[in-house]
């Protein structure tokens, strides 16, 4: 899944365990202005790092899994969570990032349209059935 939006705050890297840490950031979502909604997202393990480029107020496009799990709790009743976990994020254009490199253009000229063999052979009143 991929939304864009602002960032809002930005958390340090949490170690959970000896082999688990987590790092969260919260983006201001505005699929509507008017009610813009802060979303909170993680990121686990060596994509903690990948926050490290970005700043609050930054303009961002986040791809990102949604992550649900059931949790049992002493009293046996059920309950749910979900976790947005980002895996990859990309400065917007209109952001300006100075660590992240402009990609190099190049000229290619046009692509030339081919057609199958069968194709050139084809008159118009020749019909398929």
């Amino acid at each position: 899944m991929e939304i864009k939006g602002t960032i809002k705050k930005i958390s340090a890297t949490v170690q959970i365990s000896e082999r688990f840490r987590k790092r969260e950031f919260v983006v201001e979502y505005a699929s509507n202005p008017d009610y813009p909604q802060p979303l909170q997202f993680e990121m686990v393990q060596d994509r903690c790092e990948l926050l490290d480029p970005f700043q609050e107020g930054q303009q961002v496009e986040i791809s990102f899994d949604l992550r649900g799990r059931e949790w049992t709790n002493p009293q046996g009743q059920v309950k749910y969570f979900n976790t947005l976990q980002a895996w990859k994020l990309v400065a917007e254009k209109s952001s300006a990032n100075p660590a992240a490199p402009k990609p190099a253009k190049t000229e290619t000229g046009p692509i030339p349209q081919e057609q199958p063999g069968w194709l050139e052979n084809e008159t118009s009143d020749d019909l398929p059935f």
